[in-house]
Parts: C-alpha cells; sequence; structure tokens
C-alpha cells in the first residue's frame, strides 16, 4: 500500500520560509511524477508545483513562481517543496502526490494523481 505523509507545515510571517516535506512509503518514488497542490477554505485545490519522475522538468504556477522550489530525493523516497519569501495568500492546506508511472510529461491535474497525503496546514500571518 502506497502512503504519502506530507510535514513541515506550520505558522510562519509573511517573509519567512517553510520546507514540506512528502515521505513515500510502499513504492518506489523514483518511477512517478510527483506534485504539490494546495487548498485554501472555499476554494478548489490547485496545482502548486509539480515535477517529472526523471525530475528533468518542473512546473510552477504563476504565483509562486520564483518563489517556491520542488525537489526529490530518490534514494530517501522524499519530495520536498522549499517556499521562500511567504505570503499571506499562500495560506492553504498543502497537499503532496504521485503518479503517472513513468509519464514523460508534467502532470497538472489532481485526476492525474493516483496517491495522496493527508495534507499540511500552511498558515502565513501578515
Amino acid at each position: 500500500q502506497v502512503q504519502l505523509v506530507e510535514s513541515g507545515g506550520g505558522l510562519v510571517q509573511a517573509g519567512d520560509s517553510l520546507r514540506l516535506s512528502c515521505a513515500v512509503s510502499g513504492r518506489s518514488v523514483s518511477n512517478y511524477a510527483m506534485g504539490w497542490f494546495r487548498q485554501a477554505p472555499g476554494k478548489e485545490r490547485e496545482i502548486v508545483a509539480a515535477i517529472t519522475w526523471s525530475a528533468d522538468r518542473t512546473f510552477y504556477a504563476d504565483s509562486v513562481k520564483g518563489r517556491f522550489t520542488i525537489s526529490r530525493d530518490n534514494a530517501k523516497n522524499t519530495v520536498y517543496l522549499q517556499m521562500n519569501s511567504l505570503k499571506p495568500e499562500d495560506t492553504a492546506v498543502y497537499y503532496c502526490a504521485g503518479g503517472g508511472f513513468r509519464a514523460p510529461i508534467i502532470l497538472l491535474r489532481t485526476s492525474n494523481y493516483d496517491y495522496w497525503g493527508q495534507g499540511t496546514q500552511v498558515t502565513v500571518s501578515s
């Protein structure tokens, strides 16, 4: 059984940084595309960042481009989201997702992903 467990969320002030981690068990993360999504109260879940299984391509939502960085450590079976210069509008529950066995493309939709974590809360105060 595949499990994704996010950690690293918390309450920070605007301008601070956080690093989210997504530890994967039950399957090697190295063969899967991975993504980070977020969902704010009353809003739909949206893509934040994504990375191909080979790590040769990444995607960032316009709202986080230049501030967030997605990376993966296949040896540790873990995916990260480094978040710098946080803003109050970044406040949301952040979810890690995996899918697309060796898919050669970036996966952007929630329906593209087969595995999801339980989410971690990020709250940015002004």
